[in-house]
């Protein structure tokens, strides 16, 4: 199996990850797999979430009040040292930021599974919602996508697992992948029911290292949250996300929304 760039946690207080979770590595200019260039307008619920003012992770606004991310992308971290940028294309660059007044992290996230792979951010002032600022839909607990829907990711990982490039937002159009063709390529134990699929076939579209936490969104709705996977692009391993609709009582429970 090939797996993903290894990942380097700049705390010394975070846990020991595996090195194919799609985080950010904190080197410049990486971007999404096969993808094209997006405004922000097109995708107004995406952030990135930043510590030490640098791109670790995506996100996406779900109220006025929180952004959801991945669990693996706050495990061992400091709110106090994370910001999130808004209302922008460029990851470290314009827009607004907005600080972090406490993390709610799934408290059944495995990090080695990478299950229950969550965390509900609630900022420090509530956004101010405009062209390019924008709440995404949730989906309700019993949402299913039959294999094939197609789906779009976004975020500011990168190219290939070596690629570089600008730090503009990209997106990229992938399809949902059964969950049992899933289990064939990764193990009957890789995934779980709070996980979700999708890929292309003969690959080379894909999330990536800096993708972590984003969205994954059909007809305008949080499908799923960006999460790990072998390589990025592979034609054998799809994408693998954290199951909103899985997870959607968590959210509720949190957020009240």
């Amino acid at each position: 199996m090939k797996s993903a760039l290894f990942v380097v946690f700049f705390v010394a207080s975070a846990s020991a990850v595996p090195t194919f979770i799609r985080t950010e590595s904190l080197s410049p200019d990486e971007k999404i797999v096969g993808g094209d260039q997006t405004d922000i307008e097109l995708a107004p619920w995406q952030v990135s979430v930043q510590y030490n003012d640098r791109h670790i992770c995506g996100g996406s606004i779900i109220s006025t009040d929180y952004v959801v991310t991945a669990a693996h992308c706050t495990n061992g971290f400091n709110g106090n040292m994370m910001t999130i940028r808004f209302g922008t294309p460029y990851r470290e660059i314009g827009g607004k930021m907005v600080g972090i007044r406490s993390i709610h992290q799934h408290p059944n996230y495995n990090s080695q599974l990478l299950d229950y792979d969550i965390s509900l951010l609630y900022v420090t002032s509530r956004f101010i919602l405009r062209g390019n600022v924008a709440t995404i839909s949730l989906p309700s607990s019993t949402t299913r996508w039959p294999p094939g829907t197609s789906a779009l990711v976004s975020g500011w990982g990168k190219t290939a697992e070596n690629g570089g490039s600008p730090l503009y937002l990209r997106s990229v159009t992938v399809k949902i992948v059964s969950e049992s063709s899933c289990k064939d390529e990764y193990g009957e134990s890789r995934i779980t029911s709070r996980m979700l699929c999708a890929g292309v076939d003969g690959g080379g579209k894909d999330a990536c290292q800096g993708d972590s936490g984003g969205p994954l969104v059909i007809n305008n709705v949080l499908a799923g949250i960006v999460s790990w996977g072998y390589g990025c692009g592979d034609r054998r391993y799809p994408g693998v996300y954290s199951s909103v609709p899985a997870l959607r009582g968590y959210i509720k429970k949190v957020t009240g929304i």
